[in-house]
């Protein structure tokens, strides 16, 4: 495709995902079906160029307004700085004089705002957390994209051979630093062609998602709950832990999030799997649960705050009143979760997000609230499960607590409790 009809197309997607009335991810799948004459090179383009302006929103929003055009045109071509070549063909010489001034901008006499490009609540309440250092340290992270993390079904494959037949497959891999299960792939190759990924020896799986299924600690013979299983990353990973024994639940309230698991369930050769719709946290097959579980992760709705490597969008979709909904609801959820229990059974609670609103605050409400839940250490949970530098993982409250720029994963936060005998 020329770039000037790439230049269009990328526009009219920006144009689309600036709107912010639906997550991007979503709207980026919807273009690509409307435009099927685009290869994957060129989608590989849009979407990281729609990413990058999500990421920069607020520097290059003030950077245009010394330009001239659709407010999107100079979006892109923000975007496109470095890529000289797309560019010479693109854009008017105007334009490219405007772009030659703004690259002479030295990012470091900009305000605060325009160098973390963060809305302020979101600012705020980072800084409070971390020292000014680590706070751009974040930043930074955040600012990129996220390594493709797998996570190896332990029914079929031993890490070892996997590494060893990424390498066979000219794919530059790695173990992950903490998770006995997760490797590390350099770049986005096309794993869907792959026998490894078809005959279910792995799953993509950020590194974090992978230690919250192993604080659950489940086991071969467990009764186990996967409270809110979403596309079922977690369920499939508790279920590899119980040897394909015992009986799994993955309750969620999305039958389409549901829909999304019965391919990866086939694949990873898992039959003690049981997925069902529920219509609240208070549905009836929850009720029939009461005190039989030995193992349920809570794996809560949040505003996914600590995956903005991923979903930049969130950090303009999400505000302060949605957080406060968000709280009530995850504190009515683990609720709920917390009757299924068995005396001497397990209860995580977990969210994707990097705000203690959503995180520490619930947990010490739930537990001032169920003085019959004792709070586990999860460092030596954690030790337990097979998991290396388990002590970096842990605050001094014996939460796990991770953050992209330390971790080099997602941003996660759980907590896990037993129930009195």
């Amino acid at each position: 495709m020329h770039p000037k009809a790439l230049l269009d197309l990328t526009c009219t997607l920006v144009r689309d995902v600036l709107k912010l009335d639906a997550p991007a991810d979503t709207l980026v799948s919807l273009f690509f079906r409307k435009h099927k004459e685009l290869g994957s090179r060129e989608r590989h383009a849009l979407a990281e160029t729609t990413y990058a302006v999500l990421r920069q929103r607020l520097l290059w929003q003030n950077l245009a307004q010394s330009g001239h055009g659709p407010l999107e045109r100079r979006l892109v071509l923000l975007a496109w700085q470095g890529q000289e070549h797309v560019l010479k063909n693109a854009i008017t010489s105007d334009e490219a004089a405007w772009l030659e001034r703004t690259q002479k901008i030295d990012r470091a006499t900009l305000p605060d705002k325009l160098r973390h490009n963060l809305p302020d609540w979101i600012a705020n309440r980072l800084h409070e957390q971390l020292p000014d250092e680590e706070f751009w340290a974040l930043v930074a992270t955040m600012s990129g994209g996220a390594p493709l993390d797998l996570r190896v079904n332990a029914i079929k494959a031993k890490r070892e051979a996997v590494l060893q037949a990424l390498v066979e497959a000219g794919i530059a891999a790695t173990p992950t630093p903490y998770s006995p299960w997760g490797v590390r792939i350099d770049g986005k190759p096309a794993l869907q062609k792959l026998a490894l990924y078809t005959e279910g020896h792995v799953e993509v799986q950020d590194e974090g998602s992978q230690l919250l299924a192993l604080l659950t600690g489940a086991k071969r013979g467990d009764m186990v709950v996967d409270f809110c299983a979403g596309a079922g990353g977690k369920t499939l990973a508790l279920g590899a832990m119980m040897r394909n024994t015992g009986r799994l639940y993955a309750f969620d309230v999305s039958g389409h999030r549901l829909e999304g698991l019965k391919p990866r369930l086939a694949r990873s050769g898992l039959s003690n799997v049981y997925p069902a719709q529920i219509a609240h946290e208070r549905d009836d097959r929850i009720k029939r649960l009461t005190g039989k579980i030995d193992r349920v992760l809570v794996d809560a709705p949040c505003s996914g705050l600590g995956t903005l490597r991923r979903n930049p969008d969130l950090k303009w979709r999400q505000s302060p009143q949605a957080i406060e909904q968000l709280q009530k609801k995850q504190l009515a959820i683990l609720g709920s979760a917390s009757r299924l229990v068995k005396p001497g059974g397990r209860l995580v609670y977990a969210t994707c997000s990097v705000i203690p609103a959503e995180n520490e605050d619930v947990a010490a409400l739930f537990a001032s609230e169920h003085p019959d839940f004792v709070q586990l250490d999860a460092r030596a949970v954690l030790e337990q499960a097979g998991v290396t530098q388990a002590e970096s993982l842990v605050t001094q409250a014996g939460h796990l607590r991770l953050w992209p720029h330390r971790h080099a994963t997602d941003g996660f936060y759980a907590v896990a409790w037993e129930k009195k005998a």
